[in-house]
């Protein structure tokens, strides 16, 4: 997780009494000296993304509903598949957006990702078969303004990330507003592919 720390920062964590545990806490967000908070617990990225869905907060998805989480596709599993009052589907692939290039910009990856090149060519396999689906970028870095492909550490990503667009995959981004005792996604940002 590229830049998402410094030496003094402050970490806020949770605490689990889980005996099976090895740790009782987990890093759940990075406080910066100048404000900025940082969701470090990529693993929070899909809950967030869950809560958000059936709240109905992700507008461009909100025809449908009854979301079920790591629904198989092909050979690996999708984060979520809704289905809509007419019986129409679509899956969501998520992905945890934290590297901050400086003055608002966020990209993603923050290294290579085969296993995400892989989801966009199952999501665009997807919508060549005539099913809807989205590639969502959870925003967890409050100083993130837009989001775009990190080209320059992953350029296939990038690549398959502009074709997905063009297939009809739709690819969004929603901010996360960071409270000590929760946290939800509040608003979207915008993408930029250019």
């Amino acid at each position: 997780m590229k830049n998402c720390g410094d030496p003094g920062d402050l970490v806020w964590y949770s605490l689990s009494d889980n005996p099976k545990r090895k740790l009782p806490g987990t890093a759940e967000v990075i406080e910066q000296a100048d404000g900025h908070k940082i969701g470090i617990n990529t693993h929070r990225a899909n809950k967030l993304v869950a809560e958000a869905l059936t709240q109905g907060l992700v507008s461009e998805l909100n025809e449908y509903g009854n979301w079920r989480s790591e629904v198989k596709v092909g050979n690996s599993r999708l984060d979520f598949c809704g289905t809509s009052e007419d019986g129409a589907v679509c899956f969501v692939e998520v992905k945890s957006l934290t590297l901050h290039e400086g003055d608002g910009l966020g990209c993603f990856p923050d290294a290579v990702t085969e296993r995400g090149q892989k989801h966009l060519k199952e999501l665009m396999e997807l919508v060549n078969q005539g099913v809807s689906a989205a590639l969502l970028f959870c925003v967890q870095h409050s100083a993130i303004t837009e989001a775009r492909p990190a080209d320059h550490i992953d350029p296939v990503y990038g690549r398959l990330l502009r074709e997905a667009v063009q297939a009809g995959v739709k690819v969004l981004a929603y901010k996360v507003d960071f409270k000590t005792d929760s946290s939800e996604l509040v608003s979207p940002v915008p993408v930029v592919l250019s």
